[in-house]
């Protein structure tokens, strides 16, 4: 199966480099960890309108996605901890934190395409 190009739609992806943990102001560790991502990389793919019941069997019993993108680049490098910009162009915070507007919760891969199942969500 290939995705038309006239079906593709624009978005970026931003892939997980690391996580460190937090320290307050005196040097101590809080507990809490802080993800970092690399660059944003602009990609087109076809993005689904919105969840139906040929994606849920997709992903098996699992349906907690908005979305479904679907690309036909086998070397596609986006994988279930990897965060998006589908809805909106990158934006970032003050302290250069992103404030993408989706993730993805599944990878199905098949002999010529591979589908991500994507859920939005809000991070301030």
């Amino acid at each position: 199966m290939k995705t038309l190009n006239r079906n593709k739609s624009p978005f970026w992806y931003l892939l997980y480099d690391c996580k460190v943990s937090a320290k307050d102001e005196y040097g101590n560790e809080t507990g809490e960890e802080i993800v970092f991502y690399k660059p944003a990389v602009a990609m087109n793919a076809n993005i689904s309108a919105a969840t139906g019941s040929a994606q849920v069997e997709q992903f098996g019993n699992f349906a907690g996605y908005d979305k479904v993108i679907v690309t036909d680049d086998m070397s596609c490098p986006i994988d279930e901890n990897t965060v998006l910009f589908i809805d909106k162009k990158p934006q970032y915070d003050e302290d250069g934190k992103p404030l993408y507007d989706y993730m993805v919760r599944r990878v199905a891969k098949s002999l010529n395409s591979i589908s991500y199942a994507v859920s939005k969500v809000t991070v301030s």
